[in-house]
């Protein structure tokens, strides 16, 4: 064994000096690996590695990835050690309570739950199906269309459980599942929802990092989006122009309205996606899958007699599906934000500030698809939904431990929570819009602080 004294050391600042392209160099418990070459064929994606190069990754990658991971990385090892390596207490407590997690065998111990939410959707399409076809009353319909609204938040949370670890027996399958609940079912593209959401839960809260919180011109959660900060995820400028500054202006009451047309957006960001000329990973796949959905949903609509309820047959089934797109934002909207890349040293420190959970009963679990636990989730992006609950506790132990927050909030709170972080934006971009005479309304709700 080579002695301590024959390893070769560089420091954190050298380390920094590698993170351009072609030189990518990071750091994982003291040990330096070059992924200039191996970033083209991470399963996670350029995102999250670009926005880490050059400094310790050590608490991302444990959460990331399983523990086969570890085997590959000696092919990547430069030969370099970290001299200053230091771990934060925090960092200590994440790695070993993340081990402890691992030898009860939580992460490889799934449960029935992808059975039983498939079963769930499969019993659902079935359903909307005979409500549509077999049955002729307006009512009926409208079952049908909130069965659908219902079938699609189901769906979602299968596609999502599926990017994050292996639900089903292999990784072929679980992609098939990953296709088959996004793309076919949803008509959002599984490659869309990787690449924003391995960046989102890196960058946890990041206004320019962060795709989950750049949602100029329609909403601005912090008045940093007012000086048109830029877009480090999709490379462009949010801009914060007169048509922002007025839709910003009513968001806490556009907020609810503009939730129950989000898929429209999804779709739209699915197409760009495929449409891009960036590499998508099983863009024909991708299509594919896309190209089913656009298939069976219009013509399901198109069964309906009339016009008027094949509008209404839409509205509902989106309506319907807005309580998920509201519950993600409910996660993140009032939780604190910060402006820049994210950093390796403080993985624990920035999931606990921008996350919320949602309480609710365990007869509930289902219906928010483990989501309401968005720090324990966060922290552990590959534990199955089945274990978050009993794993809570234990998060919530060594937040307070360590002084940094835990957040569960109900249902109503976190909306709440949400309206007054919008309805505070709003009014400012209200105010710097005639900085000479305030707003009225802004004026007598602050006269008494």
């Amino acid at each position: 064994m080579a002695d301590e004294t024959e390893k070769k050391y560089i420091t954190n600042e050298d380390l920094r000096k590698h993170n351009k392209s072609g030189d990518l160099w990071i750091a994982i418990q003291g040990k330096v690996y070059d992924v200039s070459d191996w970033i083209k064929s991470h399963p996670g994606g350029d995102t999250v590695i670009l926005n880490l190069v050059g400094q310790d990754v050590t608490d991302a990658f444990i959460a990331f990835h399983p523990g086969t991971a570890w085997n590959h990385l000696g092919n990547l090892f430069t030969g370099y050690h970290i001299r200053d390596f230091e771990v934060s207490e925090v960092s200590r407590d994440y790695r070993r309570m993340a081990a402890e997690f691992r030898k009860l065998g939580l992460f490889e111990n799934k449960g029935h739950v992808t059975l039983y939410t498939l079963a769930f959707v499969a019993a659902m399409f079935a359903g909307v199906l005979y409500g549509v076809l077999a049955c002729t009353s307006v009512f009926a319909h409208q079952i049908a269309a909130a069965l659908l609204g219902l079938l699609w938040i189901q769906s979602a949370y299968i596609g999502h459980d599926s990017g994050h670890y292996v639900i089903m027996s292999n990784k072929s399958y679980n992609r098939f599942a990953q296709l088959l609940s996004g793309n076919c079912l949803t008509g959002i593209s599984i490659a869309w929802w990787k690449w924003t959401h391995n960046a989102h839960h890196l960058a946890c809260n990041s206004l320019d990092y962060d795709p989950d919180l750049q949602h100029i011109p329609v909403f601005a959660v912090s008045t940093k989006f007012f000086n048109s900060i830029t877009s480090r995820f999709y490379d462009r400028k949010l801009t914060f122009d007169p048509l922002a500054r007025f839709l910003v202006s009513y968001q806490h009451f556009t907020y609810y309205p503009v939730m129950c047309f989000g898929r429209i957006n999804l779709f739209v960001q699915t197409f760009l996606l495929l449409f891009s000329k960036r590499h998508v990973p099983d863009r024909a796949l991708n299509f594919a899958g896309i190209l089913v959905f656009w298939t069976w949903f219009p013509l399901l609509v198109s069964c309906l007699p009339s016009w008027p309820e094949r509008f209404f047959f839409v509205f509902t089934s989106f309506t319907v599906t807005a309580l998920q797109h509201i519950q993600f934002t409910l996660n993140h909207f009032a939780a604190d934000v910060y402006v820049g890349p994210p950093t390796g040293n403080d993985w624990f420190e920035k999931q606990a500030a921008g996350t919320l959970d949602i309480s609710c009963r365990s007869y509930m679990d289902w219906f928010f698809g483990g989501l309401q636990f968005q720090l324990e989730h966060h922290l552990f992006p590959r534990l199955p939904r089945c274990h978050l609950r009993k794993v809570a506790p234990v998060v919530q132990e060594l937040c307070k431990k360590h002084n940094l927050p835990y957040r569960s909030l109900s249902w109503w709170e976190a909306n709440v929570w949400t309206i007054r972080t919008l309805k505070k934006a709003a009014f400012q971009a209200r105010d710097a819009a005639n900085p000479v005479v305030k707003n009225l309304v802004w004026e007598a709700l602050n006269t008494h602080g």
